[in-house]
């Protein structure tokens, strides 16, 4: 596979990556009465577990983009 493919690859990897959590993130800020009625039915929560339980994803995803193709970009631009 060709180096600039792959870094290419990578960027638009992260770029949707991250547009895909400030999208969740915004769904969650705008959208949280709902999000909370609807995981309601199945689990027994209270607000302030759902927003940790949130919180904790929102920033296990978030390091997840930046270990998984960030870090990669990062040496394949230092190779360089």
């Amino acid at each position: 596979m060709d180096i600039e493919l792959l870094k290419s690859f990578l960027l638009w990897s992260a770029a949707l990556n991250y547009g895909l959590l400030l999208f969740s993130f915004a769904v969650f800020v705008l959208g949280r009465g709902w999000m909370y009625r609807l995981h309601r039915r199945w689990f027994d929560l209270e607000h302030a577990t759902l927003d940790a339980l949130l919180y904790l994803w929102f920033g296990l995803y978030k390091l997840a983009i930046v270990f998984f193709l960030l870090v990669p970009l990062l040496v394949l631009m230092a190779l360089e």
